[in-house]
């Protein structure tokens, strides 16, 4: 199952809104290389690009599909391929560009990945003097969205082919942990953790969809297309008793995300 520009800016405004809150904490006035790493349909780098109209904005991607989308978006700015997976050493096997970037963005992408005492220091390297590495990561794993999801794959007849689909996403540290593996290599590191509360309309299905552009991609992939039918159901059913409609007619989304800005 490809990652779906489509499916992911069903919510865009939604989406996006984390990435703005993120950048205002960027200083302005960089001016160098910036990158947006898992830049997703571009959405996250058009406010990059936005805030920081002086430098040399690109971003990649693992996914063709949401490249192709980001450039169609953005024209003008450079997009490619690449993977930031990363191996036990923090070093990004497929994503060789050593830097110095002024700015580095992850947003929302970073949860994919294991072994985070690698990797931030890692991504903190490739900054130049005074730049910036800013990352959000949804923080959602233990919210009811997430542990019916864990809950359902345990409890069918998929559950074999459903066993590792839990472990696609990496369990975040708190943000006292984060600060301790960033600070001895950064002047600076601000973190914070908010909530969001999303208004959906849509009931219970809107939920679903949400989650089908991000944190049910795991579980959906290893099932064939029976067994999604039924797994959605399932799924669904158990949403709507725990997200009931409000008086509008729509549902809260709860969403817990973590933020930092470090600077070396």
């Amino acid at each position: 199952m490809t990652w779906s520009p489509q499916q992911y800016l069903a919510f865009e405004d939604e989406r996006t809104r984390p990435v703005r809150d993120l950048l205002a904490a960027v200083p302005d006035g960089y001016r160098g290389r910036v990158i947006d790493l898992g830049c997703g349909p571009g959405n996250s780098t058009e406010v990059l690009s936005a805030k920081l109209p002086a430098a040399r904005v690109s971003g990649i991607d693992s996914s063709a599909d949401m490249i192709q989308a980001a450039r169609k978006r953005l024209p003008s700015l450079e997009f490619s391929v690449a993977s930031i997976a990363a191996d036990g050493a923090g070093n990004i096997a497929a994503w060789q560009d050593p830097g110095p970037f002024d700015v580095i963005l992850a947003n929302a992408v970073l949860q994919w990945l294991p072994d985070h005492a690698a990797l931030f220091p890692a991504l903190l390297a490739k900054l130049a003097p005074g730049g910036a590495l800013a990352v959000q990561m949804p923080d959602n794993l233990d919210e009811p969205s997430h542990r019916l999801m864990r809950e359902i794959a345990m409890d069918g007849p998929w559950a074999a082919k459903l066993a590792g689909a839990a472990a696609a996403r990496t369990t975040l540290n708190d943000a006292a942990w984060y600060f301790d593996v960033m600070r001895p290599v950064a002047v600076r590191v601000d973190l914070w953790r908010t909530t969001y509360y999303h208004e959906l309309a849509g009931g219970a299905g809107a939920v679903v969809e949400w989650f089908k552009g991000s944190g049910l991609r795991p579980f959906l992939q290893a099932l064939d297309a029976g067994e999604q039918v039924v797994y959605l159901d399932r799924y669904t059913e158990a949403i709507s008793r725990v997200f009931p409609a409000r008086l509008s007619g729509s549902v809260l989304l709860p969403f817990p995300r973590l933020l930092m800005v470090a600077i070396r």
